[in-house]
């Protein structure tokens, strides 16, 4: 008989049958063996318990079980049984008696292993042990191998093993691989589950740092979608007692948990520092001079700190390392980006200088600030292309008459696409002077009882649909200057707004910078008048007219509409150098009549 037998695994040969003599015993063992790996989750113990009750079952000196490690190069002792323990040892899967187990996936016996070419006695020169004979069994689990079963030393008897020996290690060595299989199946679903509650937790943490979303008339919105369900950026708005608006947006390097951290930590800074600090600059030099005491994971934080004050439409902006933030002028619809003026933060004390980071001033004068992280420029969109940084300037141009909650989420979707996740996430910020046309849409001074007759105020813009809004809050001023009710001064800025349009439309066809728009608000007696003149061609008043409501087609009803509200309106005759003149009268609410 040889010295070394290979038998091969079950599903390549047929299994040998076990002798008469013993079979019972053998499969009684094989039974409760069995019940036992597939009954417990804590593999580790069974096997110990497994590798004691086979070795003293066959008359063996020791028994260990060896698992391949991740990378499959390495396969390491998690449980043995015998004089020397040598739990943790590691040995090569390509080599020896075991590894050879592991790359044929067929079980083998080795009377004598002296006369086996594949094993090694390093590890009997690490532990002072002394094999001379095993038995092998890989623990195969459909087309993979787990790692083996070996039985060293048999003590009782002529000291030989038996086929029938490595046909019940066989045996016990698949039922071990379905238990190991099975608790590594459940130990990834648990830490599945434990990761997503942790994230759903982290979300749900971020989500209250994020600022609550303003009312419309508040200068300042902000919006942030996750690429997934924790996000790596973040944004911040708060107002100081004396009307100023601290406001930021961050980019925390990498994704997941630690960046999730750090962007709270980063956040927390922000809000605990703006309190006291006198410019962006100084804040976002002390924010860096703190997160390089902690940060020890090699990350980094990009941000956009900014002081606005809505008085004056004036602001003090700091970029750190971050995204060039866009300028927005309404008059010309030219962008101004605002690079950045020093590196991230977190990477290194002091690195801004002496001085800190360098502030820009900015006069918003009746325009917008967008702040934004690559997500935006970096996203998908429709037509499968990166939106970069023109496709961000014409979203902005094509939603500027939107208000700006709802803008944000037209910009933002327009990238989002429905059932996609985003590339990365996505942060968006404008800054908006809400007192556009400050000096012209303020009412004069009230000097005099609300009866008083007189020009209230005159607003001359270009005749642009971006520009209509600036028209209906001019027509809010007027009413709250004359104090209408809420009802009436609905009322006349859906007519001012029908007319603005059809003025735009119809006059000036639609045409880019064509002309202007010139709204005068005059009181008179218990009316309110608004002069509406252009400088296009005169147009024909008889053509002028609503249709039939009856009839089924489009066009016509803005005209209707304007009458419906307004006691008159009608086309008169322009003073010199004016195109068209329309004239809306409304009467004031009884109460100031």
């Amino acid at each position: 008989m040889p010295q070394a037998t290979k038998l091969s695994a079950p599903t390549a040969a047929p299994t040998p049958a076990l002798p008469v003599r013993g079979q019972t015993d053998h499969l009684r063992l094989i039974a409760e063996m069995t019940r036992e790996f597939t009954a417990s989750h804590d593999y580790q113990t069974i096997a110990h318990s497994a590798l004691e009750r086979i070795t003293r079952y066959i008359g063996a000196e020791a028994a260990s079980l060896f698992l391949l490690t991740d990378n499959g190069e390495t396969l390491a002792c998690s449980a043995c049984y015998g004089p020397v323990d040598i739990t943790g040892l590691r040995i090569s899967a390509k080599t020896g008696v075991v590894g050879r187990a592991v790359q044929t996936r067929e079980g083998s016996m080795v009377r004598d292993v002296s006369e086996d070419a594949d094993f090694g006695a390093s590890v009997d020169a690490k532990t002072g042990f002394t094999t001379r004979s095993l038995l092998v069994a890989p623990l195969n689990i459909g087309q993979d191998c787990l790692g083996a079963i070996e039985i060293i030393n048999r003590v009782d008897g002529d000291g030989l093993f038996e086929a029938d020996d490595l046909v019940l290690l066989e045996t016990l060595a698949r039922a071990a691989a379905l238990a190991i299989n099975n608790y590594r199946l459940t130990e990834q679903i648990v830490q599945q589950e434990r990761e997503r509650h942790e994230l759903e937790l982290a979300a749900e943490i971020q989500r209250d740092l994020l600022p609550q979303p303003s009312s419309r008339e508040f200068p300042i919105h902000g919006i942030n979608i996750p690429a997934r369900s924790v996000s790596g950026d973040f944004f911040d708005i708060m107002t100081l007692p004396d009307g100023r608006i601290w406001f930021n947006v961050g980019d925390v390097s990498g994704k997941g948990m630690n960046a999730a951290l750090l962007m709270a930590k980063t956040s927390s800074l922000f809000r605990c520092l703006a309190k006291s600090a006198e410019h962006p600059g100084q804040l976002l030099n002390a924010i860096n001079s703190e997160l390089c005491e902690t940060n020890s994971r090699g990350m980094f934080v990009t941000m956009v700190g900014g002081l606005f004050d809505p008085a004056t439409g004036r602001l003090t902006l700091t970029n750190a390392g971050h995204e060039p933030p866009l300028h927005f002028d309404l008059r010309t619809e030219r962008f101004t980006p605002i690079p950045a003026d020093g590196p991230p933060l977190g990477i290194m004390p002091g690195i801004a200088g002496s001085d800190g980071y360098a502030v820009t001033e900015i006069d918003l004068a009746g325009g917008m600030l967008y702040v934004f992280t690559d997500g935006l420029t970096e996203a998908t969109t429709f037509g499968g292309g990166m939106l970069g940084i023109d496709g961000a300037r014409a979203l902005i141009r094509d939603h500027a008459e939107e208000s700006p909650d709802i803008r944000l989420k037209s910009i933002s979707g327009a990238v989002k696409l429905p059932g996609q996740s985003l590339r990365d996430d996505l942060t968006l910020l404008v800054v908006e002077d809400m007192m556009t046309a400050r000096a012209a849409s303020m009412p004069p001074p009230r000097l005099e009882a609300m009866s008083t007759d007189g020009e209230i105020l005159r607003l001359r813009v270009p005749a642009r649909p971006d520009r209509l809004k600036l028209i209906r809050a001019a027509v809010e001023q007027a009413a709250k200057y004359c104090e209408a009710t809420e009802a009436w001064t609905f009322d006349l800025t859906m007519a001012v707004d029908e007319a603005c349009q059809n003025i735009i439309r119809h006059a000036y066809g639609n045409r880019p910078d064509a002309g202007d728009i010139v709204v005068d608000f005059i009181r008179r007696g218990d009316c309110m008048e608004v002069h509406l003149m252009d400088f296009a061609e005169p147009v024909d008043p008889s053509k002028v007219k609503s249709r039939d409501l009856s009839e089924v087609r489009p066009g016509g009803l803005g005209v209707h509409l304007i009458k419906s509200v307004c006691d008159e309106a009608q086309f008169v005759p322009p003073p010199p150098g004016i195109g068209n003149l329309f004239k809306l009268t409304k009467r004031l609410p009884s109460k100031l009549q």
